[in-house]
């Protein structure tokens, strides 16, 4: 039973990622820097909403029973 267990120097990738797998690994760290700098960018370039309702932050007499 020993036998058929997987070892650490048995698995593919224990020690680094090669190949294909560290090109997408890659690509997916690349696509979302990408997509974070877009966002950072227009809201930059769009600033802050101006559409924002106000609000009381006091609170006057609570209702007692």
């Amino acid at each position: 039973m020993k036998d058929n267990e997987p070892t650490l120097s048995n698995i593919e990738d224990y020690d680094t990622l090669k190949g294909s797998k560290k090109t997408g690994v890659w690509t997916v760290i690349i696509i979302g820097l990408l997509i974070g700098a877009i966002f950072v960018g227009a809201k930059i370039y769009y600033g802050e909403a101006d559409d924002s309702i106000p609000i009381q932050e006091t609170i006057g007499k609570v209702p007692v029973q």
